[in-house]
């Protein structure tokens, strides 16, 4: 039976993993590892950017205006400055991220109907935190504007007045916008990708280097079930480290699993064989360790994190780039990680993108059955 013909093969790859710290490190300890420095230094929540003040006028009007900056956790005052030079010196420095500047007519021009115009300077050093920022200053300012509609419309109606259109957004799968929680699944698919990719593109490059490839040679097994024995182990250990991964995750960042747990473990199940057989492919590749490591890399850290919409969304990349994006495993299995972790939504949401890992996953070990069978002919 073909199990009882792997099994010495699946026992010896486990004995190698043991022997190999490098290895063990890779599929157990760095995957928890780099989840928590990359979740920790990954945040694109923008809050307490420095903030200067030039108020030329200094009454209870301006005043109020301000107070809509300082009672927010978006703004912290940091200057309260008495000229525009000041402006000029602290921009420069980096020392303020945001200024404002409100003129000397501010409470005359309002009181009499017209518009005062109130100057917004903003380090465009960092695009994303400028393009954020604006949005921050134009709330509060359209917040403090419609409340002195209001005012205005009370005291000439002599009664109660309301603005005609009130709105209430409602945000559904993160009410809190934290990033971390559109980082986490993110993370997960690129460290796994990584790690067990690296760790498996060893394995047959280290028989060749060892000299033990003459033994599999000689051995009855067919290639695909070489590949078969190789992959169990690594899939095994592999899975206990996505667990790692989810469970500080959950612990560390609050990030649970709002949908099935199976089907989690399903869409987890197909990424990791598309890795390891990525990983074994590279290995039937590379002559060296050295090349197989940095195949591996080349492989799998760009394309996943820049391919797979875990930081870029795929829907702004040009249309060739967008094309490319259907080669890389891991765009499939976000779509599946944050149905499943953040919207809780079922089979019907990712079925496609379940399918497609499932035909990569097949295609990877495939091909590296097919290297497999050349390697042992070769040798």
């Amino acid at each position: 039976m073909m199990i009882e013909r792997i099994r010495p093969v699946v026992k010896k790859e486990f004995r190698q993993i043991a022997r190999d710290r490098r290895s063990l490190f890779l599929l157990l300890v760095l995957p928890a590892f780099l989840l928590i420095m990359y979740g920790y230094a990954l945040n694109f929540d923008v809050k307490h950017l420095s903030l200067a003040v030039l108020d030329q006028e200094k009454s209870q009007r301006s005043r109020d205006f301000l107070d809509g900056f300082l009672h927010t956790e978006y703004f912290d005052l940091k200057f309260d400055l008495d000229n525009m030079k000041q402006i000029d010196d602290l921009m420069g420095r980096g020392e303020v991220q945001v200024a404002l500047v409100i003129p000397r007519e501010f409470s005359r021009a309002l009181l009499a109907g017209r518009e005062s115009q109130v100057q917004v300077i903003i380090d465009g050093e960092e695009t994303g935190i400028a393009g954020t920022a604006i949005g921050y200053v134009s709330a509060i300012a359209q917040s403090y504007s419609s409340r002195l509609v209001v005012e205005s419309m009370k005291t000439a109606a002599r009664g109660d007045f309301q603005l005609p259109v009130d709105y209430h957004p409602r945000i559904w799968f993160n009410p809190e916008l934290r990033s971390v929680r559109f980082l986490i699944p993110g993370l997960m698919a690129f460290i796994l990708m990584i790690t067990v990719v690296i760790s498996t593109s060893f394995s047959v490059v280290r028989e060749i280097e060892r000299g033990s490839i003459e033994q599999l040679i000689v051995s009855p097994l067919r290639p695909a079930e070489l590949i078969i024995g190789k992959t169990i182990p690594y899939a095994f250990i592999s899975f206990l480290s996505a667990h790692s991964v989810l469970l500080f995750g959950y612990l560390l960042f609050d990030v649970s699993i709002k949908g099935s747990y199976a089907w989690l473990l399903t869409g987890i199940l197909f990424f990791l064989l598309c890795g390891l057989g990525l990983g074994l492919l590279i290995s039937t590749i590379a002559s060296t360790q050295q090349v197989a490591f940095m195949l591996a890399i080349i492989t799998t850290m760009l394309p996943t994190f820049i391919l797979s919409g875990f930081i870029f969304p795929i829907r702004n990349m040009p249309s060739i780039v967008q094309a490319l994006t259907y080669l890389i495993p891991a765009r499939y299995f976000l779509v599946i990680l944050r149905g499943v972790m953040l919207k809780g939504v079922g089979f019907g949401a990712f079925g496609r993108e379940l399918a497609l890992l499932a035909g990569f996953a097949f295609l990877t070990l495939f091909l590296s059955s097919v290297r497999m069978g050349k390697t042992l002919k070769k040798g």
